[in-house]
C-alpha cells in the first residue's frame, strides 16, 4: 500500500517534515479554508501541491471534497452546488489528483463523546458512550423523539449520568458533540443543531439515498471524463444519531451505492473503524467483497462493548482482525495492479503529545506508531507470499 498521512493544512500541528520522519511518502488533505459549496480554483490547488511537493512528498488524496447540507437535503440550490463539485473535480485533476474522499453524513461528520479516553499505559484515547450520547440527546438538547431512540436500561443510565455531573462536565460533552472534531464540515451552537436536526424530519433513509443517487448521478459523468476516483466515506459511527437518517452503513448500504453509478469511479473509502464500531460488520468480508471498488483506506481499529459503545483501539488490537484486512487488500493490489493510498487513521495521545496541543485523534506519535505496526503486517503478510507460505 501506499503509506500517505493525513494533513490539515499550514496551521496543522504536525508539519510536513513531521510526517516525512514517520515514513509517510504521500498527503491527504483539502484546502479546509475555502467555504463549503465552493469551488476550488485550480491556482488555490495548485499553490497547496507546491507546498507539499517542496517538503519531498506527494499529494495523493482529496480528504474531502464536502458535499453541501443543499444536496444531502435535496433542496432547489442543489443545482448550482453540484456545478461548483464538479468544477472542483476537474480542476483537481487537472492538477494531477484524482482521488477524492468525501462523506454523507448529514448535519455531524465523525462523532466522540469523549476525546480523552484514559488507557492503562497513561495514554489517551477517542470514545462514544452511548450513555453519554444519550444524556445529550435526552436532557441537553431535549430532542423530542429522542426517548423512543435509546433502551430503557440505556436511558436509566443515562439520567443516572446526566445527575451525577456537573455543569462543566455538560459543556465538556456539549463541546466534544458540537464543536467539530478534525476535517468536519461544520460546527453547531445547540440551537442551530436543534434547526438543522428538524430541516432532515421529513427526509427518511429512502428519500436521503435518493439525494445521494441523485448527487452521483450528476458527479459521477464529470469524474469518468476527468478520471476522478471518488470513495465515499462510511458512517462514523454506523448508525443513526440524533435521530439522523444513515445509509453508509453496512455491506448492503456499501453495495447499494455502488449500484447508483455502476462505472470503478464510483468507489469506496475502506475505513475499518467506522464500519468495525458495529458488530454485525465483518469489515475482512467487506474488504474482500468490494476490493475492485476500494480507491483509499484508514486503518484503524475500535473495541466494542454490549451497548453499542466503542473506544479506539490500537491498530492492531480490537474487534477488527487486521491482519486478515491487510492480506485481503494485498490480494486485491496484486490483482488490479496498483497501490491503494492507505493512511494511519487516528492514534493514541501518547509520550510527550500528551502535553501539547494536538488535533483529537490526529497526533503525530500515535499514529506513527500506528502506521509502523500496520507496516510490520505488510512485510510479514509479503514475506509468507514469497515464500509460498500463503497466496495473495
Amino acid at each position: 500500500m501506499l503509506h500517505t498521512w493525513r494533513w490539515f493544512g499550514p496551521d496543522d500541528s504536525v508539519s510536513l517534515m513531521d510526517i516525512r520522519q514517520a515514513g509517510a511518502k504521500g498527503i491527504v488533505t483539502a484546502l479546509h479554508h475555502i467555504p463549503n459549496g465552493e469551488a476550488w480554483t485550480q491556482a488555490a490547488i495548485l499553490e497547496r501541491k507546491q507546498q507539499i511537493e517542496t517538503a519531498g512528498l506527494t499529494w495523493e488524496v482529496v480528504e474531502s471534497v464536502p458535499v453541501h447540507e443543499a444536496i444531502k437535503r435535496g433542496l432547489p440550490e442543489r443545482e448550482a452546488y453540484v456545478a461548483s463539485y464538479c468544477e472542483t473535480l476537474r480542476n483537481l485533476a487537472a492538477s494531477g489528483i484524482h482521488t477524492v474522499c468525501y462523506n454523507f453524513m448529514p448535519v455531524l461528520d465523525w462523532t466522540r463523546t469523549n476525546l480523552m479516553v484514559k488507557l492503562a499505559h497513561g495514554g489517551t484515547a477517542l470514545g462514544l458512550s452511548m450513555v453519554e450520547l444519550a444524556a445529550f440527546d435526552l436532557f441537553i438538547l431535549n430532542r423530542e423523539k429522542a426517548a423512543s431512540t435509546y433502551s430503557p436500561e440505556i436511558i436509566k443510565k443515562a439520567s443516572a449520568w446526566y445527575n451525577s455531573h456537573d455543569q462543566t462536565a455538560h459543556d465538556v460533552l456539549i463541546q466534544n458533540l458540537l464543536a467539530g472534531l478534525p476535517g468536519a464540515e461544520e460546527s453547531y451552537s445547540l440551537d442551530t443543531l436543534r434547526a438543522a436536526i428538524h430541516a432532515y424530519e421529513e427526509i427518511g433513509v429512502g428519500q436521503f439515498r435518493e439525494n445521494l443517487r441523485w448527487f452521483l448521478q450528476q458527479v459521477g459523468p464529470t469524474a469518468r471524463e476527468v478520471g476522478a476516483r471518488l470513495a465515499i466515506h462510511p458512517d462514523d459511527p454506523p448508525f443513526s444519531i440524533l435521530g439522523l437518517p444513515r445509509i453508509v452503513s453496512t455491506k448492503a448500504d456499501l453495495q447499494a451505492i455502488l449500484d447508483m453509478f455502476p462505472y470503478p469511479e464510483n468507489g469506496l473509502t475502506l475505513c475499518t473503524g467506522s464500519l468495525g464500531s458495529i458488530a454485525q460488520n465483518d469489515v475482512s468480508e467487506i474488504a474482500n467483497e468490494f476490493g475492485d471498488r476500494i480507491h483509499f483506506i484508514h486503518l484503524r481499529n475500535v473495541a466494542l462493548q454490549d451497548d453499542g459503545s466503542f473506544t479506539e483501539s490500537d491498530h492492531l488490537e480490537g474487534n477488527v482482525n487486521m491482519v486478515e484486512v491487510i492480506t485481503q487488500l494485498l490480494r486485491w493490489e496484486q490483482a488490479r495492479e496498483l497501490q491503494l493510498p492507505m493512511r494511519p487513521d487516528h492514534g493514541h495521545q501518547l509520550l510527550s503529545d500528551l502535553h501539547l496541543a494536538t488535533q483529537p485523534g490526529y497526533t503525530a506519535i500515535g499514529r506513527l506508531k500506528g502506521l509502523a505496526e500496520i507496516s510490520g503486517v505488510e512485510k510479514a503478510v509479503q514475506y509468507l507470499h514469497t515464500h509460498s507460505y500463503i497466496s495473495l
